[in-house]
C-alpha cells in the first residue's frame, strides 16, 4: 500500500475472518480469563486491551509506513507529552522545550523543575534551540508551532542532537503523520495529540507516542501503566474508526485553509497571517522541503486590530465554532489570548479550516470581518456624536 487513503483505511484493522466485523467493536474488560501462570497478550485492563492493539498499530502504520513502529495509546494529548518527558528524564538532566509552544508547556515547566530538571527554551523559527542544546538529554520540537505555525528543521534539529548525546520528540499534532512524519527526519519520538485532527469529529481525548525504538517505548508504556493515564475502550474503537476518513479530512481542511490564508492575505485589518502552505509565509520553503505535499494543516493564525474587533468578528461568524481545538470537521476559531498562556496579541485569532466548502466558508469570513469593521465604524460615530 502506498496511497495515503488507502494506508488509513486499512491500518490496524485485523485478518479478515467470516461473519466478522471487518473493525471489531469496542473490549470493555477490567479483567480477564487468566489460569494458571500470568502469561498471555491479555491480562488485566490497566495494562492491556484488544482495542488498544488495533488502534496502536494502525497508528505505527501511518507514522512509520517503511519501518515497525511501536505506539502506546494515552487518555490524552497531555498524558502522552507527560509519559516521554517523565520516562525519560532524572533528576540533573536537561531538557530543551520550545519557547512559543503548547499553552500547557509552561506548567510541564514547573513540575519538571521541581523534580530538579533543568528546562530551557527557546523559540521554534531558525531552529533556536540548537542554540541551548548542548548537555541536554531531550530535546523538545513543535512544528508547526502552536498557535504561531513557526516551522524548525527537524532532521537538522534531530541530527544535531543525537551528535551532541540528546533524544529528540517531535509534537506531530498539527502536521497528522499524513502530513509530517518525525521518525523518517531522525526523530526518537513522534507524540501527538488524538483529540485534534487524527481523530477530527470533536468527540474524543487521546494521545499518542510512536518510537522505533524497543527500549524507549518499554518505558513509555511502563509510565502509562504506573500513572494508569490509559484510554477507553470506547474511545480508541472511536479514534481507529475515525481513520479511515484521515486522508479526505485532512486534503479537505488543508486546501480549505490555503484558500482562506490566500483570501484573507489583502486584508488591511488583518495583519500576521502565518500558514505554512502560503507562499509568502517566513515558513513556506521549509515547510515545503518537510511536510508533505499539500498537507500543511488546517490552521491559519492571524491578527485583528485588538480584543474587541477580534470578538465582534468571531460574534458574526455563522459557519464556525467558537471553540479552543482544532483539525475538526467543523471549523472553529478563538481569540487565543483569552487563555492568557501564550505570548499573542489580543486580537490574536486561532482558525482552523473544518471541511466546509472552501468557498461557503471565505464568504462566511470575509462577511464577518466587513461586519466587525462596520460595527467598530458605528461605535466610534456614536462615540463622536456623544461627545
Amino acid at each position: 500500500m502506498t496511497g495515503d487513503g488507502t494506508r488509513a483505511v486499512r491500518a490496524g484493522l485485523p485478518e479478515p475472518e467470516a461473519f466478522e466485523p471487518a473493525l471489531p467493536g469496542p473490549v470493555f474488560a477490567a479483567h480477564y480469563h487468566l489460569p494458571g501462570d500470568a502469561a498471555g497478550p491479555y491480562t488485566y485492563g490497566r495494562d492491556t486491551n484488544p482495542t488498544w492493539t488495533h488502534l496502536e498499530r494502525a497508528i505505527g502504520e501511518l507514522e512509520s509506513p517503511g519501518s515497525t513502529a511501536h505506539t502506546v495509546a494515552f487518555a490524552s494529548g497531555m498524558a502522552a507529552i507527560s509519559a516521554v518527558l517523565f520516562s525519560q528524564l532524572r533528576s540533573g538532566d536537561a531538557v530543551v522545550l520550545p519557547s512559543d509552544g503548547y499553552q500547557l508547556l509552561p506548567a510541564v515547566r514547573t513540575r519538571l523543575e521541581s523534580y530538579g530538571i533543568e528546562v530551557r527554551t527557546a523559540p521554534t523559527a531558525q531552529d533556536a534551540q540548537l542554540d541551548v542544546l548542548d548537555g541536554a538529554r531531550l530535546l523538545w520540537i513543535e512544528t508547526p508551532s502552536n498557535p504561531g505555525l513557526d516551522v524548525c528543521d527537524v532532521r537538522r534539529l534531530a541530527d544535531e542532537a543525537h551528535r551532541r548525546g540528546a533524544l529528540v520528540a517531535v509534537d506531530n499534532t498539527l502536521a497528522t503523520p499524513l502530513g509530517q512524519r518525525p521518525l523518517d527526519l531522525g526523530a526518537d519520538f513522534s507524540v501527538a495529540s488524538g483529540t485534534k485532527a487524527l481523530t477530527g469529529h470533536g468527540d474524543v481525548l487521546l494521545g499518542y507516542v510512536s518510537t522505533r525504538d524497543a527500549a524507549l517505548v518499554d518505558a513509555v508504556r511502563q509510565w502509562r501503566k504506573t500513572v494508569g493515564a490509559i484510554p477507553g475502550p470506547m474511545e480508541s474503537w472511536l479514534a481507529h474508526r475515525s481513520l479511515a476518513t484521515l486522508a479526505l479530512r485532512v486534503r479537505q481542511q488543508s486546501a480549505g485553509a490555503l484558500a482562506l490564508a490566500t483570501a484573507l492575505a489583502d486584508r488591511p485589518e488583518v495583519t500576521g497571517l502565518r500558514h505554512p502552505g502560503l507562499p509568502t509565509d517566513p515558513a513556506h520553503s521549509l515547510a515545503v522541503r518537510q511536510m508533505r505535499p499539500g498537507h500543511f494543516g488546517s490552521v491559519v493564525s492571524f491578527t485583528l486590530p485588538d480584543k474587541a474587533h477580534a470578538e465582534r468578528f468571531l460574534a458574526a461568524l455563522t459557519l464556525v465554532d467558537d471553540a479552543t481545538s482544532f483539525g475538526g470537521v467543523r471549523s472553529t476559531a478563538e481569540r487565543r489570548a483569552r487563555w492568557g498562556g501564550d505570548a499573542v496579541p489580543e486580537g490574536f485569532i486561532r482558525f482552523s479550516v473544518g471541511i466546509e466548502d472552501p468557498d461557503d466558508l471565505i464568504a462566511d469570513v470575509l462577511r464577518a470581518l466587513d461586519t466587525a469593521n462596520a460595527d467598530k465604524a458605528n461605535t466610534a460615530a456614536d462615540a463622536g456624536n456623544a461627545s
